[in-house]
């Protein structure tokens, strides 16, 4: 069982609205079925988190409920549904990838095992499991379990913080140095901490979160100078203190800001922040210079659940504001959290998952196109996650492409790849080259070649039967470097594709100097074909395709054709090699023996 401890948060008085779990229903749960009667109101504006089953000391058994905020006349609260008062406490979070008995035993158990005594990981406050707890929550989502257990606030100094009172402090002038900005005098992000951490001690229920830098902020600092970039600041610093939906807020660092703000429905919370950019994107300097902003919003439901960790969401949903000569307001969405930590959860399982062999390799026929004969294979990668789900590439290969993990993964599938050649040769069976691919980032290892080349020998396996595929984005990191290596593994005797052409912006020289033995032209293009109205200009872009790879000495393959009217038009055209549905979709290892290696 993986358990990770997310974070510690604060949620301040609230209504549960709930009914009674029977024992199916907690079973259902456990799978992720909600009630209708509760589920209907996920999301809704005003409620503080997902649908839950709640264990209640005041009540007889355990109920599935969702809780929503007091006293706003804005939310449409459940009328049909059970309610009970829950007093605003500190919690402690966890989150699990397997199933655990909603039992408050345990439950207790769970905590105080791998939480321990102290769970206290802030900069001004202390938290402590209790012993019992009052209040018992369990969410379950994306194949998780989140679990909510009660805490209790030890020393904190937080509120001395919040409070700015300098008498409880040796000196003021340490309270200054400690808790603000000394070009713009506003408060830093050490004295934003103390309200994240102790929300209910200035008296704020709940928040959204902000995060926001300035784009191009370098451009004023060196075009208009900094003493102008500095007035910036200090203006956004003022309008900051002067906005009346800012509970809280601080100079993190450089241009970024962060705000805690009024929890407001989306698209107002989205004009409110439009408009208050808008009126800090004049330079005064210069009022033909407009200024534009980059934002990250974490609604109201994702900061109850973030605590003092909220941050990391508003950064992650900013960078995605990208846009030119525009201010980016981005609100950060389950999407992202799920992302980021699926990410998390795979990184840390991966291991376990090889030591386990439960990456799987598949293999997709590729038919030479005059003889309608196999001429080869593409090798696959599929993950059998713990056994009970069967992942494509798409739900792993970018987290590991980011972390480095992938070098592993392409390893796996090398040697698996050369594991089934050795058997199908001393079967006596026929072998065809497989192709394998190889990420890019693995082209910078200084010791590459030796390495790829040392686990085909270990099999005894010819080099000729593998087949090196490079998407053609990789072609933009080091061009030098990138076709040294290459013809490195070329002179080895393997064979070497560039895969996805014509979805990057290769230059046409740059294939006059890489070493290719196959160009394979993408399924988007393939896609256009086939259709009965096929298009001139289509025709034209593949048949030059074909063309120059064959000018080039090239073999020319088309991916991802389904359909006998897209394989009769690339025949047509003079495409030597066609892969796709039409003919098979990828299978594993053993069924491509029994169907092709007969």
């Amino acid at each position: 069982m993986f358990v990770n401890k997310l974070n510690q948060l604060y949620k301040p008085d609230r209504l549960l609205y709930y009914i009674e779990a029977a024992d199916e229903d907690l079973a259902r749960f456990e799978q992720g079925i909600i009630p209708d009667e509760i589920g209907k109101y996920a999301g809704s504006f005003g409620v503080y988190d997902y649908p839950g089953v709640f264990l209640i000391k005041t009540l007889d058994r355990p109920v599935i409920g969702i809780e929503f905020r007091i006293g706003d006349d804005r939310i449409s609260y459940p009328e049909a549904l059970a309610s009970i008062r829950l007093a605003g406490s500190y919690y402690c979070s966890i989150e699990m990838d397997d199933e655990i008995a909603v039992d408050r035993d345990i439950i207790t158990d769970l905590f105080m095992r791998t939480a321990g005594g102290s769970v206290a990981q802030r900069l001004y406050s202390d938290l402590s499991i209790r012993e019992s707890s009052d209040v018992i929550a369990v969410f379950a989502y994306s194949k998780k379990m989140r679990i909510l257990y009660e805490s209790s606030l030890n020393d904190e100094i937080a509120g001395d913080v919040i409070s700015g009172e300098p008498d409880r402090f040796d000196k003021p002038q340490l309270f200054e140095m400690a808790f603000t900005d000394p070009l713009t005098k506003h408060y830093n992000w050490n004295h934003l901490v103390a309200f994240l951490e102790l929300p209910a001690q200035s008296d704020i229920r709940d928040y959204a979160f902000v995060h926001f830098d300035i784009k191009e902020f370098r451009v004023i600092n060196e075009v208009y100078g900094h003493n102008t970039g500095n007035k910036v600041l200090c203006n956004v610093s003022k309008a900051i203190n002067e906005a009346d939906f800012v509970y809280a807020s601080a100079r993190c660092h450089n241009d970024n800001f962060a705000m805690m703000i009024k929890d407001m429905p989306e698209d107002e919370t989205v004009r409110v922040l439009g408009e208050f950019f808008e009126k800090l994107s004049y330079l005064d300097e210069d009022p033909s210079y407009r200024i534009y902003f980059r934002c990250g919003v974490v609604p109201m439901q994702r900061t109850i659940l973030s605590g003092n960790r909220v941050a990391d969401a508003g950064k992650m949903a900013q960078a995605l504001g990208v846009s030119q000569k525009k201010t980016d307001i981005t609100i950060y969405t389950d999407r992202m959290h799920d992302d980021i930590t699926w990410g998390d959860f795979i990184k840390a399982y991966v291991g376990t998952a090889i030591a386990n062999d439960e990456f799987h390799v598949y293999l997709q026929p590729k038919f030479d196109s005059g003889k309608e004969a196999i001429s080869g294979s593409e090798a696959l990668i599929r993950w059998n996650y713990k056994g009970k789900e069967l992942l494509s590439p798409g739900r792993f290969i970018p987290f590991f492409e980011k972390d480095g993990t992938i070098g592993k993964i392409d390893d796996i599938v090398l040697e698996k790849v050369c594991k089934a050649l050795v058997k199908w040769k001393s079967e006596g069976k026929p072998l065809y080259p497989v192709s394998v691919n190889l990420s890019r980032k693995r082209l910078y290892d200084s010791d590459i070649i030796e390495h790829l080349t040392g686990i085909v020998d270990r099999y005894g396996v010819s080099h000729e039967l593998i087949d090196f595929e490079l998407t053609e984005s990789a072609a933009y990191d080091d061009k030098e470097h990138m076709i040294r290596v290459l013809e490195s593994l070329r002179e080895q005797g393997f064979k070497i594709s560039m895969d996805d052409f014509g979805t990057g912006y290769s230059s046409l020289s740059l294939l006059t100097e890489m070493p290719l033995g196959t160009l394979k032209i993408d399924k988007s293009f393939v896609d256009k074909l086939g259709t009965g109205n096929d298009r001139e200009q289509d025709l034209i872009v593949i048949r030059h395709i074909i063309t120059l790879a064959r000018e080039l000495g090239f073999k020319c393959l088309a991916e991802g054709a389904e359909r006998k009217e897209q394989v009769d038009v690339l025949r047509a055209l003079g495409c030597n090699v066609i892969q796709g549905y039409y003919y098979s979709k990828p299978v594993p290892v053993e069924e491509f023996e029994r169907k092709y290696l007969c």
